[in-house]
């Protein structure tokens, strides 16, 4: 059974920082292609950033330079560091894996408000 749990989300100012946890557990973790993404109501799901098994990262434009994608793979985990948050940062935070299949984590509110 895949399961892929996030942790790490909840309220914090503009400016401060979060960062997210996704425990994978049920795959192959190394040659996943792990990924971030985020959805607002009535908006999209939007991609935040992808690490490839190779550790090859991408971003969206919005979040380049204050965002970090990283991944343990002893750990099985994949992090989503977040500086300088803003308010169009708010967001529900999905973490996805992908290879032949594609599995979701069941999301962590993020809240940037002062």
């Amino acid at each position: 059974q895949v399961q892929l749990v996030e942790s790490g989300g909840g309220l914090v100012q503009p400016g401060g920082s979060l960062k997210l946890s996704c425990a994978a557990s049920g795959i192959a973790f190394s040659i996943y292609t792990m990924a971030w993404y985020r959805q607002v109501p009535g908006k999209q799901r939007e991609l935040v950033a992808t690490i490839t098994s190779g550790g090859s990262t991408n971003y969206v434009e919005s979040v380049k330079g204050r965002f970090t994608i990283s991944r343990d793979t002893a750990k099985k985990t994949v992090y989503l560091q977040m500086n300088s948050l803003e308010a169009d940062d708010t967001a529900v935070y999905y973490c996805n894996a992908q290879y032949l299949n594609t599995y979701w984590g069941q999301g962590t509110q993020v809240t940037v408000s002062s």
